[in-house]
């Protein structure tokens, strides 16, 4: 798809998706509590910044979380139904609707604030569910424009669903990670195109995961729903790489939404596998490279 489609179909999906979201994402009554705010709520503040800018801020959904804080916020956003409820909430709290404006993140010259932009930059600029909405080609561009946007030592961090945690999940992800990016099963299928004896093997694979599991996630009304657009995992060693490669420096990998088990299993134990995945939070814990549904890098300047 051309990049004007895919940002299109973007925009069509969270269209009706600007009221909701916060209550989603981020509220206490949330499907699972808001670690990827708390996490980082706790990198922002570690690092002393002044000033932020969060790139595909939706509906000021992190922003609004820190305002008890004395860091200056902006933000911007691909959609305009969110950025409309951005600026909504963003008056609401007293604070100016122009740090809050309408840009992709694949144009660097929506990251600078048309009003109140800091001199020199900003203090740090942060990515969070926007990543999955990227065509592959186009992470570095969005990982340069954050760069760009920040101070010399300014710090950058971009949040990403971790692909290799289709190594844990025994569902159809599993299954796509497993033949698209290990066994390469269509140069298998190119090679042995008359095997009989080869297909049986893949059909026999294929039974071996739940195709069925997880749902897709359809739109509300007519708009596409998440799993009907562009929505990419990423594997956290290469975007490690290629912040490396982007010039910057100390670069982490900070893991969160951990699984106690395949959710699948969720349903059968509902309260032991939200207390146990809770209790598995653990930012560093190697497992989270398995076991964890996200991840954030970071780096700077």
């Amino acid at each position: 798809m051309d990049i004007r489609d895919i940002e299109a179909s973007v925009k069509h999906c969270y269209s009706t998706w600007s009221k909701s979201y916060y209550a989603d994402y981020y509220d206490s009554d949330a499907a699972y509590p808001p670690v990827h705010r708390d996490l980082l709520k706790r990198i922002l503040l570690e690092a002393n910044v002044g000033n932020l800018l969060d790139a595909g801020c939706g509906p000021v959904s992190f922003l609004r979380d820190m305002t008890d804080t004395d860091i200056e916020l902006f933000g911007f956003d691909l959609t305009p139904e969110m950025v409309q409820e951005g600026k909504r909430i963003f008056e609401s709290l007293g604070l100016s609707a122009e740090r809050i404006w309408e840009g992709s993140v694949l144009d660097s010259s929506a990251f600078h604030a048309p009003a109140d932009h800091p001199v020199g930059g900003f203090d740090a600029a942060i990515a969070t569910g926007v990543l999955p909405h990227v065509p592959e080609d186009a992470d570095f561009t969005v990982i340069e424009n954050l760069r760009d946007s920040v101070k010399p030592n300014g710090l950058v961090v971009a949040e990403a669903r971790n692909e290799l945690f289709s190594l844990f999940t025994l569902n159809r992800y599993s299954y796509s990670f497993m033949c698209d990016q290990l066994i390469k099963v269509d140069e298998i299928q190119a090679e042995f195109a008359q095997s009989q004896e080869v297909a049986e093997v893949l059909d026999a694979l294929k039974e071996r995961f739940r195709m069925d599991m997880p749902p897709i996630r359809r739109g509300k009304e007519d708009e596409p729903g998440y799993d009907e657009i562009l929505s990419r995992t990423h594997n956290p060693f290469i975007l490690k790489q290629q912040f490396v490669a982007a010039g910057l420096s100390d670069v982490d990998v900070l893991f969160y939404h951990f699984h106690c088990l395949p959710p699948m299993f969720e349903a059968m134990l509902p309260e032991m596998f939200r207390q146990r995945s809770l209790a598995m939070e653990d930012p560093y814990d190697w497992r989270g490279y398995f076991m964890a549904s996200a991840f954030v890098v970071t780096g700077r300047r």
